[in-house]
């Protein structure tokens, strides 16, 4: 056939309305589903039936063409296989031949490669061998080499007599760390094992050496000979060895010495004397090991050491713990919290004296650190700080609503304790900058106590109000035939009903402890961010807290919490004040009586029960005007005068309503006998003085409400009782009977 066979099948092109890609079916991933559900997508399987029967009908088409053009290479087919079968036979022996020589060459080179590896294992272990052998011949090189040195033989004990002088000791400390190398690369060998203590009797004569030349230099301040020493220990891994010699050489007897009780009992300055001396052996006895192990001005720094971590710190620490372990008794909180900051500042002293910020990390990592820190009671401290300070407190809620001591501005013996409380915490003599959390948290327990509290005073006095209405109530529904039953029977209720008036009923709270309380928990939340950012805002940035924020929000919903009683309390003494006032409206319904029937002349004075209307509320302001602000004077003044004037307008209204209907009523019996209305009498009539009489009154209560410093105009309840005067002005049938009755615009106070 012609054409290319490796060049890749394409199919023929359609029509570009076609739904679909020509593509898609030559793909290696091409699946029916796929195709179709992508298909319906964007047209309808009608169309997509459509555009296949189409591009079938292409392909088709395309494939006849194809046989058309090489129709002669599909005819000749068969003619060109013919013999095929004998070429492929004639190739099955060569290719046979050629396999079995591969397979006999694949043979000899496995052999071959076997045999090189095996050589070179042999090899490698010889090497091994040579190189154990050679470790061993430099192990016994190495110690016969110290031991010349240092003149011993391998039969001799470990001299303690005779100490190396500084040079010899370096030469040897060089060889032995050589020797240690060597021990370590061949560990397990029996030859190893034999040397042994040859190798511990040149250790023991080392360290004697070394021990000897250290404590040497130190005793004669000799900065070459430590410098020497300190390099030797490091060369031979026996940095620990140093620290540790200088810790029970130097540092143990001196602060076994200084760290005492009778230290402690003696000395004038007490715990702060003993860290003062504790303080002054750095400078003293490290300053030359600091300078060699640090910041060296004359030669090399030997690194790797430090002496104020490793040696002094510990010793510090297990003598405080063994010999002065009083200091850590919580038992009293103030000498507690006094040994607590002293030891910390001598600690913060202490970390001063290291060489770097690295040696202070070290140190603040060290085990001893850690043991001198957890030996400090804290959480027993800070509980018996809250049983102080919220026990006083909570002592405090008791006693109710007492006042508070002479001198305090604060008016209630509970509110009072309260913000000494939450002083109290911050005290420099009381905090620590580790209970930072707790301190915090018992700030905002103290406020959420006062909050609840006064939640419950609220509560039960509310719960009072609701069984003294519930007992009122009671008793008027009581009907009056109980009275008539027998005299054992009342006598036993009367019993009962002052058991029960005094079991239910205990002493009220009065209008001003409510003044007091309001008072307090006013200026109690004005108190509290100001005293956040006096005195815990800075302790929280010195301990490096960042979202102070959240600290801000949470003491936010304590003042909230302080204050939400407030208003509910500020109700109730407009309620109680609204009561007392309002009694006297009861007066306004005798009106009538006093003027029908009674040839009264025209009133032009206010009514006797004007004068005691405002009474309560004056001797209110006048008792307790230490206590009110004046914007809660305003709002007390404003509700209470509101809702005398909305309970003013119900009883004036009741009585003009009453007057209309009577007035009325005799018209419609007058009319009834055949007597007309006579209008031309001189003088009012009854029901124009009793309108009058209530006009004077509502004109007089609108003066008031001015002498308090309101404008009538702007009460709703004002404002209607001054339309209620102008319908009663309108009702009157001879407004100005006389000149006498002119003065009744301007009323007069009842004598």
């Amino acid at each position: 056939m012609s054409g290319d066979t490796a060049k890749p099948l394409t199919l023929p092109s359609g029509p570009a309305t076609l739904c679909f890609d020509k593509d898609d079916f030559m793909k290696n991933t091409f699946n029916v589903d796929t195709f179709v559900m992508d298909c319906r997508r964007c047209v309808p399987l009608e169309t997509l039936r459509d555009d296949l029967h189409i591009y079938l009908k292409i392909l088709r088409s395309a494939m006849i063409e194809l046989i058309n053009k090489d129709y002669a290479d599909f005819v000749n087919l068969s003619t060109n296989l013919v013999g095929m079968d004998k070429a492929i036979n004639n190739l099955t022996e060569p290719l046979g031949q050629f396999k079995e020589e591969v397979l006999c060459v694949t043979s000899a080179m496995d052999n071959a490669i076997e045999a090189v590896e095996e050589k070179l294992n042999q090899r490698q272990k010889i090497k091994d061998k040579k190189a154990c052998l050679q470790g061993l011949i430099n192990i016994v090189q190495s110690v016969e080499k110290i031991e010349k040195l240092l003149g011993l033989t391998h039969n001799m004990e470990p001299s303690s007599g005779a100490r190396l002088n500084g040079q010899l000791i370096e030469r040897v400390a060089t060889e032995f760390n050589k020797l240690q190398f060597y021990v370590t690369k061949s560990r397990g060998l029996p030859l190893v094992e034999e040397v042994k203590p040859r190798i511990a009797s040149i250790t023991s004569t080392l360290q004697y050496s070394l021990e000897g030349s250290f404590l040497e230099g130190l005793d004669n301040n000799n900065v070459d000979i430590l410098r020497q020493c300190l390099r030797t220990y490091a060369l031979i891994d026996k940095i620990k060895d140093a620290e540790a010699l200088f810790r029970k050489h130097v540092a143990r007897p001196f602060m076994e010495e200084v760290i005492t009780e009778d230290f402690l009992r003696t000395s004038h300055q007490g715990l702060k004397g003993m860290y003062i001396k504790i303080l002054e052996f750095v400078p003293k006895h490290c300053h030359i090991l600091k300078d060699i192990t640090s910041s060296s001005t004359s030669g090399d720094v030997v690194r790797g050491y430090d002496f104020i971590v490793n040696s002094v710190l510990p010793e510090i620490v297990c003598n405080i713990e063994a010999r002065t372990p009083s200091i850590f008794a919580p038992g009293n909180p103030n000498l507690f919290h006094e040994k607590y900051t002293i030891s910390m500042d001598f600690m913060s002293k202490f970390e001063q004296q290291c060489g770097s910020q690295a040696s202070v990390k070290r140190l603040r990592e060290h085990s001893s650190y850690q043991v001198f820190m957890s030996r400090w009671s804290l959480p027993v401290y800070f509980q018996i700080r809250f049983q102080e300070i919220a026990g006083a407190f909570e002592n405090s809620l008791l006693s109710g609503l007492n006042n508070a001591p002479d001198g305090s501005d604060m008016y209630l013996h509970a509110s009072f304790h309260l913000w000494e409380s939450i002083c109290h915490c911050w005290q420099p003599d009381v905090y620590l900058p580790t209970l930072m959390h707790r301190f915090l948290k018992l700030n905002l327990q103290l406020l959420s106590r006062y909050s609840s509290w006064i939640d419950e005073i609220y509560q039960k006095e509310n719960q009072k109000s609701s069984n003294t209405n519930i007992l009122k109530n009671e008793r008027a529904s009581t009907p009056a035939s109980n009275n008539n039953s027998s005299s054992n029977n009342k006598q036993n209720g009367l019993e009962q009903n002052n058991q029960t008036s005094t079991s239910c009923e205990s002493e009220p709270i009065t209008l001003g402890q409510i003044l007091c309380l309001l008072a307090d928990a006013e200026k109690t939340s004005e108190r509290i961010f100001p005293m956040f950012e006096k005195d815990i805002r800075p302790k929280l940035e010195s301990i490096g807290y960042q979202n102070i924020d959240l600290i801000k929000d949470a003491f936010n919903d304590s003042q909230t919490n302080v204050l939400c009683n407030v208003p509910k309390f500020q109700n109730s003494v407009i309620q109680e004040l609204t009561c007392q006032c309002s009694v006297h409206l009861k007066q306004v319904a005798d009106i009538p009586r006093l003027f029908r029937r009674t040839n009264r002349e025209v009133p032009t004075k206010t009514s006797s029960y004007t004068t005691g209307l405002f009474k309560p509320l004056n001797m209110f302001f006048s008792e307790h005007k230490a206590i009110l602000s004046e914007s809660r004077k305003q709002a007390i003044a404003k509700q209470v005068l509101e809702n005398l004037a909305q309970q003013y307008y119900t009883s004036t209204s009741d009585v003009l309503t009453s007057v209309k209907k009577m007035e009325d009523s005799l018209k419609r019996l007058k009319k009834a006998r055949g007597t007309g209305v006579s209008t031309g009498l001189p003088g009012m009539t009854d029901d124009d003085k009793i309108r009058q009489q209530l006009i004077i009154d509502i004109e007089h209560y609108a003066q008031q409400v001015e002498s308090f410093g309101f404008d009538s105009k702007t009460l709703h309840g004002c404002t209607q009782l001054s339309a209620l005067c102008e319908e009663a002005r309108i009702a009157m049938t001879n407004p100005n009977p006389s000149s006498s009755s002119s003065s009744a615009l301007t009323p007069k106070p009842a004598s």
